[in-house]
């Protein structure tokens, strides 16, 4: 697990007090919880070989004793004193027997792990004496020097506190202030308060609405948390750990609170993992700034859009320039938080083709650039004249290109989508909301910073938002009156999803099942190649070849097994349909409507170009298709017959893609036959507007009016 940045002072650790609640010693029966403690004892023994020096605070004194009481009780009564009221036992006693017990089996403990062990008890009248204090860190300093193990616990037995298990007016009033105490008088540099529960949650830990605040920041959750009953054994619960924990982090000395059940999580939290939840004089500094919410970032992304496309065709052009000198600028920086990506992907065990989305490979830096440069040095798309009209002598409309307005982008994987998405949206005028996937969060947080940077304060960084929480997504979706298009790119799963969860329009596709129909007049060298580049060149892509569909009689004549001899060499998996799987002899296909994303497709025999078409429109995704052939009748057929987004004849399937089609970049690539279709670029982001030019008429029922209707030269 990586190392969270708030977690970096465990660097600097050395002395640690810990503290282990009664709900930690014992089992729900009230018995020791052996298995826990040996744990326990087991890794202070792993810190103290290390070097850290170890002062254990031990509840547990009284619910043992009052356990071991009760059975002596029960086994030396007749039936007849069974029978009467039963007193309840003496809380001072049941500490003393208590304690004597715990301390037992502490030194047992430590004794098989060859470490030496020692008993401090201490009252809260003790604290009071100067000399006391000085004395108990003389004796700790000797301790610890000698590797042995202190073990704290106020000496119930004998304390003079009028109600020791509610009174709280003194220097501590329960082993949680008690430890809280110690790490100050003692000058430790980590109190670790062990529960029974993984921290502090933002409600009870029953509640499957609670969550974990891993970093508690007093400003914040003081006035939020709603917490649970008091601890099922001891005296205090969360509400005392958490009064202790700011006593002691606000005095400078960092606390985490943290299951004690859970193995090695002392260990997990001096490596700086994010373990329990973290109290720290500085915490509100690393607390994030407070995330703007779906609605203010939307209608920010509006006003800073206007700005936008109030400005200069070459001011706008100067901007997408300084972005592609920022990436490039930054490259070194941003490569170091994509392998940090990458690295935790494949920890987490993802996909490989996920993470071969993921992955900014070298030169991709530069291949971004070039493409923003590209898309700079078009012809400004905003406010071109598409259609001028004399309606009536005087009076001129025209028909020109405006900026859709905000877009919401939902995305997976690939963080390179996000500088396209960006510099398009730019070079478009249009607000922008981008919310990419949790394995690329590093590296889209970087993107989104140096390109935002790159803006200049006339429009403001604003204007492209970055939504870090998929909290934030429903909210969003609500947006319909600020917001003007989605476009999801990832899986049918996520665009499914938002599809069902809005009325603003959507704009994508869902999957992207390719095919590549090789007919019978086809040339084979040609083939072969368009074949294998729609598979291998990159199959995670969206437009690699999904299913191969072979004219039967490339069977009879050889040229199948070719085909099929060359994909198997470049490592491709292969399924088959009905009856390719039979002739030869490989899998059945789950599903002809399956998006691999990797190096397997599907393969199926079929009569003709007319049962290809049909193949394509009962299981393809309307994506791209492509037709190899040299028979121009038949490729005329397919070209005009098979109703996708793009269709292609001798060429492969792999060229659908908005930067080889000249668009510069593109935001996506649209399925749908509503707005834009195929790749998406800077004109998909754009709709109409009507200008009028009159010098003063009026409509007047139209009687006044003598309308002409006539189509004018753009450039008069």
């Amino acid at each position: 697990m990586a190392e969270d940045s708030s977690r970096a002072f465990v660097k600097d650790v050395k002395r640690i007090v810990i503290k282990v609640g009664t709900a930690v010693v014992t089992r729900n029966d009230g018995r020791l919880a052996l298995g826990r403690l040996g744990a326990l004892c087991e890794q202070i023994k792993e810190l103290n070989s290390q070097g850290y020096e170890i002062i254990l605070v031990s509840s547990g004194a009284v619910g043992l004793g009052r356990q071991r009481l009760r059975y002596r009780r029960l086994v030396n009564s007749s039936f007849a004193d069974l029978q009467k009221p039963q007193v309840e036992l003496d809380g001072k006693a049941c500490a003393a027997v208590g304690q004597n017990s715990l301390m037992a089996l502490y030194d047992t403990l430590f004794s098989e792990l060859d470490i030496s062990s020692a008993q401090l008890l201490v009252t809260d009248s003790d604290f009071r004496d100067r000399d006391f204090r000085k004395q108990l860190n003389e004796t700790v300093k000797s301790l610890l020097s000698l590797k042995v193990i202190p073990i704290f616990n106020e000496n119930d037995a004998v304390s003079t506190r009028k109600a020791p298990y509610e009174d709280s007016s003194g220097i501590f009033w329960d082993n949680d202030s008690l430890a809280a105490l110690l790490a100050l008088e003692l000058k430790a540099d980590l109190l670790v308060l062990l529960s029974d529960v993984e921290g502090l949650y933002s409600g009870p830990p029953s509640d499957p609405k609670s969550k974990l605040i891993h970093t508690y920041v007093k400003e914040k959750h003081q006035g939020e948390i709603t917490f649970g009953d008091k601890s099922r054994v001891g005296r205090g619960g969360m509400t005392a750990k958490v009064k202790a924990a700011v006593n002691a982090a606000y005095a400078g000395i960092p606390v985490v609170i943290t299951s004690g059940s859970a193995p090695e999580n002392i260990i997990r939290v001096l490596q700086g993992q994010r373990i329990g939840t973290l109290f720290h004089q500085d915490a509100h500094l690393w607390e994030p700034t407070k995330e703007v919410g779906a609605r203010e970032m939307a209608v920010a992304a509006r006003d800073s859009s206007r700005r936008l496309q109030a400005l200069s065709s070459q001011e706008r052009k100067k901007i997408l320039l300084d972005i592609a000198d920022a990436l490039e600028a930054n490259e070194k920086l941003i490569t170091v938080e994509n392998e940090a990506d990458v690295a935790a992907a494949q920890q987490a065990g993802y996909e490989k083709s996920l993470i071969s989305r993921l992955a900014l490979k070298p030169g991709k830096i530069a291949s971004l650039a070039k493409s923003i440069r590209v898309l700079a040095n078009m012809e400004d798309p905003i406010g071109r004249v598409l259609k001028k009209t004399q309606l009536a002598d005087g009076l001129i409309l025209e028909k020109t290109s405006s900026p859709l307005g905000v877009l919401l982008i939902v995305f997976e994987s690939r963080p390179d989508a996000l500088v396209q998405i960006a510099s398009l949206a730019i070079r478009s005028g249009n607000g922008l909301l981008l919310k990419g996937g949790k394995e690329a969060k590093r590296s889209n947080a970087i993107l989104h910073k140096v390109i935002t940077e790159a803006i200049p304060d006339i429009v403001g960084g604003k204007v492209i938002g970055l939504v870090t929480s998929r909290d934030e997504i429903p909210d969003l979706l609500k947006l319909d009156d600020v917001i003007d298009l989605v476009i999801p790119r990832g899986s049918n799963k996520l665009v499914s999803q938002i599809k069902s969860s809005t009325k603003i329009p959507v704009l994508g596709h869902a999957d992207g099942i390719c095919h590549v129909y090789v007919d019978k007049s086809a040339n084979m060298d040609m083939a072969k190649r368009v074949v294998l580049d729609a598979k291998i060149d990159y199959p995670a892509a969206c437009n690699a070849m999904e299913t191969l569909l072979v004219h039967k009689d490339l069977v009879t004549n050889g040229a199948l097994n070719e085909l099929i001899v060359d994909l198997r060499i470049q490592g491709v998996t292969l399924y088959g349909g009905p009856r390719a799987s039979l002739l030869l002899n490989i899998p059945q296909a789950r599903s002809f409507h399956h998006e691999y994303n990797s190096m397997e497709c599907t393969v199926e025999i079929v009569d003709d170009v007319a049962a290809a078409i049909d193949h394509i429109h009962h299981h393809g995704s309307a994506h791209t298709d492509c037709i190899i052939t040299e028979d121009q009748e038949t490729a005329e057929i397919f070209l005009h017959q098979v109703d996708s987004a793009a269709v292609f004849h001798n060429a492969s399937t792999r060229f659908c893609d908005g930067a080889r089609f000249g668009l510069g970049a593109e935001v996506g690539i649209s399925t749908s036959r509503i707005h834009a279709r195929g790749p998406v670029g800077v004109e998909g982001l754009l709709t109409t507007r009507w200008i009028l030019k009159g010098s003063g008429q009026v409509v007047d029922g139209d009687k006044g009016v003598t309308y002409t209707h006539k189509d004018i030269p753009i450039n008069s």
